[in-house]
């Protein structure tokens, strides 16, 4: 049990110092992680090439594809026992600050190129990553007073560095690995964190009485937590079950991104520019565009935001399940421009003798992170309205392992287009999200019933 007793003063902008720690350490957290994921994929299909520090694994895209899949599940599934941790016995503080620790570690050791270097660093980054993630954001919440309506702004600066993280991450390390070899890219992946951690130490002045570990049998809601479910709460985690489902569709779809379309970007995708940057020179390496759907995130995350406020104002339906089917269709429709893609590439056996263009891809990040700005954020803000309070921990710790089975479902696909083509793959993906998004839209009245009017009375409160 921990507890938030929110004894830090100093504000900067109207929001506590210690969100704007948080902030950073996420951010170059963030950094760290999508930094390394953006070459992961690329760097086991790598051929193995000995004395080239652009040898990789040499794996086939199905056994990568998979591997990617797994290890993707993991670190969210990972989220349950980090929080559990936490809650039972350090508290979310001291867990954030272990699973930094065990974060430095796992990146500083991807640095070394020996196989046990890559799968030991891959194990301590799992169990990293299970301490901080799910223990960083509760830590945001605690920041802030009950009822305060800056919270949800605090959230939003919070996901702000996020991405900003991923985006500065996938970029710098991709141009990294690209020019100097993997495992110069994974070693700046591990600087970020470090990097990370000290602003992390520097700043508990300022997280003081935030995360603390008090002891569960301190708990002021434990006569709660022994009572029933009512029939609203058993209705209500119903639908949450069933929205689990559709995270597991969203995330399925939209983690080809690091995997099959990350190897698609590397293998068929012409990255020719006209000119010569400093740096990369005139070819974009395939890691950079993992950079593009956080990028598109912090340009028009304001936007969408904007647009769902209008659209409730105007009394038109707004609920959180009609959101994540409206995001599930637009992701989908992305999925066709990689379709477009994909004709456009002639092979010769083996061999790829025209590549399709790099608009296409572009394109489809776009398409993918509107529909992710629609579905994304308001998942988690469902299952807080909705979980009852001897749940909440466990629910959302069920969210986290729903994306998990998301990523796993990601590697699957991804493995079919071995034997049935992009195409086919593409298609069929983008096919199947709009038809599930659009049965999801007409079971919502139901759906919906079922909610008992948590939403709107969250609105009127």
């Amino acid at each position: 049990m921990t507890t938030n007793s929110l004894k830090q003063e100093k504000t900067i902008l109207g929001h506590p110092a210690g969100l704007y720690i948080l902030f950073f350490v996420e951010m170059w957290e963030r950094f760290s992680y999508y930094g390394m994921r953006a070459i992961l994929t690329l760097y086991l299909a790598a051929p193995i090439i000995m004395g080239d520090p652009q040898s990789g694994f040499g794996w086939t895209n199905a056994e990568t594809l998979s591997f990617y899949g797994t290890y993707t599940m993991v670190v969210y599934l990972m989220s349950i026992p980090g929080g559990w941790v936490a809650d039972k016995y350090i508290g979310q503080k001291r867990a954030v600050m272990l699973g930094g620790i065990l974060l430095c570690f796992g990146h500083g050791v991807l640095a070394i190129d020996a196989e046990w270097a890559f799968f030991t660093g891959l194990l301590l980054i799992v169990v990293g990553v299970g301490f901080l993630k799910p223990n960083i954001s509760t830590m945001v919440g605690g920041l802030y007073k009950k009822g305060d309506i800056k919270r949800d702004d605090g959230f939003i600066i919070f996901y702000m560095g996020i991405n900003i993280g991923a985006f500065l991450g996938a970029l710098m390390v991709g141009a990294v690995a690209a020019k100097y070899g993997w495992h110069y890219g994974f070693g700046l992946a591990g600087i970020g964190m470090a990097i990370g951690q000290l602003v992390y130490f520097y700043g508990l002045q300022y997280l003081e009485g935030v995360g603390e570990f008090i002891g569960s049998e301190k708990s002021p809601d434990k006569e709660s937590m022994n009572k029933p479910l009512t029939r609203v709460e058993k209705d209500r985690m119903i639908v949450l079950f069933l929205s689990f489902l559709i995270i597991i569709v969203f995330w399925g779809a939209f983690e080809q991104a690091g995997g099959l379309m990350n190897l698609y970007t590397e293998q068929k995708t012409d990255r020719t520019l006209s000119i010569s940057l400093p740096f990369i020179g005139n070819e974009v390496p395939a890691a950079i565009f993992q950079s593009i759907n956080a990028f598109f995130i912090i340009i028009f995350a304001t936007a969408v935001g904007a647009f769902w406020t209008n659209w409730a104002k105007k009394g038109k339906e707004s609920s959180s399940l009609f959101k994540m089917a409206i995001g599930i269709i637009i992701m989908a429709f992305g999925f066709f421009f990689m379709t477009k893609a994909s004709t456009e590439v002639v092979m010769d056996g083996d061999e790829v003798v025209q590549k399709s263009a790099m608009i296409w891809l572009v394109l489809a990040y776009l398409f993918h992170t509107i529909g992710e700005l629609c579905a994304s954020p308001v998942a988690l803000s469902f299952i807080t309205k909705l979980a009852p309070v001897k749940y909440a921990a466990f629910m959302m710790g069920a969210y986290f392992a729903a994306t998990g089975l998301g990523n796993k479902v990601a590697g699957f696909v991804g493995q079919l287009s071995e034997g049935a083509g992009e195409f086919q793959v593409f298609t069929g993906i983008a096919i199947f999200c709009t038809l599930f998004g659009i049965l999801v839209l007409l079971l919502l009245k139901p759906l919906k019933r079922l909610t008992h009017g948590a939403e709107e009375i969250d609105i009127q409160s």
